[in-house]
């Protein structure tokens, strides 16, 4: 079967008439400048030294030269392979916290940004596995299914805010209770021969103002389902900012006696849920290292085999047509355009061109 597999590089083949009208525009108005110059009867005697035969083939050579780049970025293939492409890993959901907290700037540019940057890198890190994401605070909803999408699931983590969620605070059981139901209705159906390994992992500053997660926790180490933690911010702490409709600062966020809340990272409660759910936990670092070892620690998870799918593959036949145009284009650079054994005139006396 032959096919080009980028049709949009056809586009360029304007470029061949565009070559040929400029082409013949500069000609016709050096033609004029030098009459003007020197006069309509010098002129054939000047210019008498050029071949007008091999200005036409430098510009045909042009032409092809053109052509043959263009054939070549359009990529024709021909000839095809099936593949058979396994899809294999965990299920995952990043139940991350977007309470207002998160907002705190204790880490540049905020909390909330580095867990989105991180998460991000994370998925680009853990290729083959199915993803989902949940937003918590007070309350939690399922923003993104479990899919192998990475694409869909970074636009997901990018879209995180405060507002995600109907209702502010922290609540890690709510958060565990969605991913849970996530899984259920997206994952793949378990029995006693397929057995799915499924993480949740909890991303968040640890301020947790509900009791019961632990607990939670627990039940879902019996039900097959890990869970990781990692902990955003610093032990000193920060303030919540306080933005306008248009971003700019208007102060800190301040209690009912005026003060200004200074949140600070609880990560005794986020590594308390990792022990019980028989996960690790981690502080996020700016380099992302225990990202990494987080990465190592799923990646020695036992592995479910998801889908199978066959892939076709086309033999690129691109060479052959941009060596045939790079050839053409040398070729163009090194003809000339003096007409071959022309003598010229000095005085009395006959001398070779050049």
């Amino acid at each position: 079967m032959f096919r080009f597999e980028n049709i949009a590089a056809f586009n360029y083949l304007w470029l061949i008439p565009i070559i040929i009208i400029v082409g013949f525009i500069f000609e016709r108005r050096a033609k004029k400048r030098m009459e003007k110059a020197i006069g309509s009867r010098l002129y054939p005697f000047l210019a008498s030294s050029v071949s007008t035969k091999k200005r036409s083939i430098k510009a045909l050579l042009q032409v092809l030269t053109v052509l043959f780049f263009v054939l070549a970025l359009a990529r024709p293939q021909l000839g095809e392979s099936q593949q058979e492409v396994k899809s294999e890993g965990v299920e995952i959901i990043l139940a991350v916290d977007v309470s207002e907290s998160m907002m705190a700037e204790d880490v540049k540019p905020s909390r909330l940004a580095q867990a989105k940057a991180e998460l991000s890198r994370l998925i680009d890190l853990m290729p083959g596995n199915k993803v989902g994401v949940v937003a918590f605070a007070g309350s939690a909803a399922l923003l993104s299914p479990l899919t192998n999408d990475p694409g869909a699931v970074k636009m997901f983590i990018e879209s995180l805010e405060p507002s995600s969620v109907s209702s502010q605070g922290t609540n890690f059981m709510e958060a565990l209770r969605v991913s849970k139901e996530a899984f259920e209705r997206g994952g793949v159906s378990t029995d006693e021969v397929v057995k799915v390994t499924r993480v949740i992992l909890l991303a968040s500053d640890g301020e947790d103002h509900e009791p019961g997660a632990l607990e939670e926790a627990k039940k879902f180490v019996g039900e097959g389902v890990r869970i990781f933690s990692l902990a955003y911010g610093t032990e000193k702490g920060g303030a919540i900012p306080v933005r306008d409709g248009m971003g700019f600062l208007k102060g800190y966020k301040k209690d009912r006696q005026g003060q200004t809340i200074l949140t600070t990272v609880k990560g005794d409660a986020l590594r308390a849920l990792a022990e019980a759910g028989r996960g690790s936990f981690y502080f996020a670092t700016f380099g992302g290292e225990q990202t990494k070892h987080l990465v190592e620690d799923i990646a020695n998870l036992e592995k479910t085999q998801f889908d199978t799918t066959v892939a076709t593959q086309y033999e690129e036949r691109f060479q052959t047509l941009l060596f045939l145009g790079i050839i053409l284009g040398l070729l163009d650079l090194f003809l000339g355009e003096r007409r071959s054994g022309f003598r010229f005139w000095k005085g009395r006396y006959e001398v070779p061109p050049g």
